[in-house]
């Protein structure tokens, strides 16, 4: 039976390579977006020329209804998922002292309650299944922290908090739930901080190198494999963090 798989942000950056990569290893892939509506149809138009199966949505994943629609239709479609990717995310970055609560809420919804959403909604479906693994993109910066990056950091960290009790929640129902922290990706979002100094953060990296699109998908696309894991963070970058994850 081919798995399905619902990618929240892909049409573009990571989440894009992700779909690709899923849709290359034979799953069914819901490409879900915010505005790039022509980004995501052509993801999903590459996954079916090359013989896979994808579909589109477009939700705001702060948004429960469009949420539970997604998922409504993707049962429709193909009557489960056995995989979700809470990729979709934001950065605003500002200094504390001179954020707004209209940025701050912004950024905390989209990464923080936009993969609670899709976590609740999800979930409901692999426990009736008994099966599913759920996996959170997170960021270093939810570890270390960075200036300029209050609310991202916090919506980071908040994220890993969410993922380590889910697992622990939703184990007994044989459901997976880990998260990973994909390193520095040359996407648009990187290129849009403000406070990101390319150059000091790879002089950061013990390697003296940047995280790759399609690595990072290969070891996404291996670890929603694996049945035996749940509630870990996976930090794929070689900035060291001295902290206990």
């Amino acid at each position: 039976m081919e798995k399905v798989v619902i990618i929240t942000g892909a049409s573009r950056g990571l989440g894009k390579g992700l779909a690709l990569k899923f849709g290359k290893n034979g799953k069914r892939v819901l490409v879900n977006y915010k505005e790039r509506k022509e980004g995501a149809e052509e993801v999903a138009e590459e996954i079916n020329k090359g013989g896979g199966e994808a579909i589109t949505f477009r939700a705001d994943v702060r948004e429960t209804e469009k949420v539970k629609e997604m998922v409504d239709l993707v049962i429709k479609e193909w009557g489960r998922i056995d995989i979700l990717i809470n990729n979709a995310g934001i950065v605003k970055d500002q200094l504390l002292i001179k954020i707004s609560e209209e940025v701050w809420d912004e950024v905390i919804e989209t990464n923080l309650k936009g993969p609670f959403n899709m976590i609740r909604a999800v979930s409901k479906v692999m426990i009736k299944q008994k099966e599913g693994h759920i996996i959170n993109i997170s960021s270093i910066s939810g570890i270390k922290g960075r200036a300029g990056q209050a609310s991202y950091a916090a919506s980071k960290a908040g994220l890993i908090g969410l993922t380590k009790t889910a697992a622990i929640e939703l184990g007994r129902y044989n459901i997976k739930v880990n998260a990973v922290l994909p390193g520095l990706l040359m996407t648009d979002m990187v290129h849009s901080s403000r406070f990101t100094v390319l150059g000091s953060q790879l002089k950061e990296s013990v390697l003296e190198r940047f995280s790759d699109i399609e690595r990072v998908a290969d070891f996404i696309c291996n670890l929603s494999e694996i049945d035996s894991v749940s509630g870990q963070v996976f930090n794929l970058d070689s900035r060291v963090v001295m902290s206990d994850m």
